[in-house]
């Protein structure tokens, strides 16, 4: 294939040089460190539930290349073909979250996920990515003295996925979809005062959840009670955190992973620091960090509202899950079954993930000269 000449105006030479390659190349690596973590702690939670060893390994290989080829494909879209693409899938997704609630699989007491085709899809998922750039179009200025409503929509649309995760129920999906809005808010321009009455109501939601949801109160009750046993799943994870050492018990040969629920999932780090060590564990959360640093530096000299509004708030919904994912690991927080961005074994996850990353890179390209 011949190199792309910067005077290349075709799609792919345009969006070459002009796309943040090195943001590329982390979230190519993250997901090349997903595929070999499914790998390694896969076989033994199929093996459990009476499937082939191989069932999820494959199954994330056949999601894995459709999901980069997603986030490729958005991230050549122009500012407008954002727009229109997350208001789609956002639309879409909001109707498949009302049929989950009425006809939805439940799984451990939530009804999250709705059969289509043969695949479970999770359609939450899908509608964080989606919402949080319809959120920075709404709060944006108005091209052309444009009178729309825009922060009275906005709430309205947050109230209704508010209101559709918690008949799920899915508390910490709902947590980060109001932290990534409160967060758009403030960046919008937002009174302290009104962020101080948020973050009040926001508490006492909390406390409202401890009460109304019984695994919430039973996974606060652990973590705060230092007389309480921990969950199995994460006592075992910290004690593959500590097998593993600062190099790892090496490739397969980790032990305690094949004890923990869900490794493919949650816990997929505690599975890395077993196998690979403390080097390998932090590596992972440089990437992360790397990945949200570059982000913001990229939006530091953006002169689009609407661009910074949604970039922000997509690098605040991909780090603070993968925090609110390590921390629970780690039982530096309550338990939450939430997944690692790139990481984590599921097909919702991992598209919905790749879709949002497309946007970033589509939202951060360097687009000099356009009236966009």
């Amino acid at each position: 294939m011949p190199a792309l000449s910067r005077t290349d105006n075709s799609v792919v030479g345009r969006w070459w040089w002009t796309v943040d390659k090195w943001t590329l190349l982390a979230l190519f690596l993250l997901a090349a460190a997903g595929m070999m973590m499914t790998m390694a702690a896969s076989p033994s939670v199929a093996v459990k539930l009476g499937l082939n060893p191989q069932y999820f390994v494959v199954r994330h290989a056949m999601f894995l290349p459709l999901a980069l080829v997603t986030m490729l494909a958005v991230s050549t879209l122009s500012l407008k073909n954002v727009r229109r693409l997350a208001l789609a899938v956002f639309l879409a997704a909001v109707v498949m979250m009302a049929m989950t609630v009425m006809i939805g699989a439940e799984v451990k007491g939530a009804a999250r996920w709705i059969d289509f085709g043969g695949f479970s899809i999770q359609p939450s998922e899908f509608v964080k990515p989606a919402f949080v750039v319809l959120t920075a179009w709404l709060l944006a200025p108005r091209p052309f003295n444009r009178e729309i409503p825009g922060a009275a929509i906005c709430t309205l649309l947050f109230t209704g996925v508010i209101a559709l995760l918690l008949a799920q129920p899915d508390i910490g999906q709902a947590g980060v979809v109001a932290a990534v809005w409160l967060a758009q808010w403030f960046l919008a321009g937002l009174s302290i005062a009104w962020i101080g009455g948020s973050a009040i109501l926001g508490g006492l939601s909390m406390v409202g959840a401890y009460f109304a949801f019984p695994h919430v109160a039973l996974r606060i009750d652990r973590f705060i009670d230092p007389n309480a046993d921990t969950s199995y799943q994460v006592e075992r994870a910290m004690q593959a955190f500590m097998s593993g050492g600062y190099t790892g018990q090496g490739p397969g040969e980790g032990v305690i992973k094949a004890s923990i629920p869900d490794i493919h999932t949650d816990t997929i780090l505690a599975a890395a620091a077993e196998e690979f060590g403390l080097v390998a564990t932090l590596t992972i959360v440089t990437l992360f960090a790397f990945i949200v640093l570059r982000g913001f530096y990229r939006l530091f000299n953006e002169h689009n509202v609407f661009v910074t509004l949604a970039g922000f708030g997509l690098l605040v919904q991909f780090g603070l899950q993968a925090l609110i994912n390590m921390g629970s690991t780690l039982n530096l927080i309550p338990t939450k079954g939430m997944t690692l961005p790139f990481m984590s074994y599921g097909g919702s996850s991992l598209l919905a993930m790749s879709f949002g990353m497309g946007m970033l890179l589509a939202l951060t390209r360097r687009r000099v000269g356009e009236a966009e």
